[in-house]
């Protein structure tokens, strides 16, 4: 059984920075993709960045030069670094990977959600 478990959420003011974590324990015999996702309140979840397990990153327009996504293959775990925050930045992220659960098969996971709060 695989898990997911995000930590670094929280409230931060305009222009703040907060940096999130993400962390897979369990039966993994490799990572693939991961990525963050964020969901606002009356919003569709949507694709923040995504790391490939060969480290090309890709950022939504949204928050490119902002954000900077990075993963510690040896620790199973991927970050998301967050500058200059806005408000509209506000969500719940979501932590995502595709992981090798066997030598033959893969799934998808997904953290519990954190939240971040931009507010002054």
């Amino acid at each position: 059984q695989v898990q997911l478990v995000e930590s670094g959420g929280g409230l931060v003011q305009p222009g703040g920075s907060l940096r999130l974590s993400c962390a897979a324990s369990g039966s993994i015999f490799g990572i693939n993709r991961m990525a963050w996702h964020r969901q606002a309140p009356g919003n569709q979840r949507e694709l923040v960045a995504t790391l490939t397990s060969g480290g090309n990153p890709y950022y939504a327009d949204s928050v490119k030069g902002r954000f900077t996504i990075s993963r510690d293959n040896a620790k199973n775990t991927v970050y998301l670094q967050m500058n200059s925050l806005k408000f509209e930045d506000t969500a719940v992220y979501f932590c995502y990977a595709n992981i090798r659960t066997t030598l033959t098969w893969t799934s998808d996971f997904w953290g519990q959600g954190t939240q971040v709060t931009v507010s002054s």
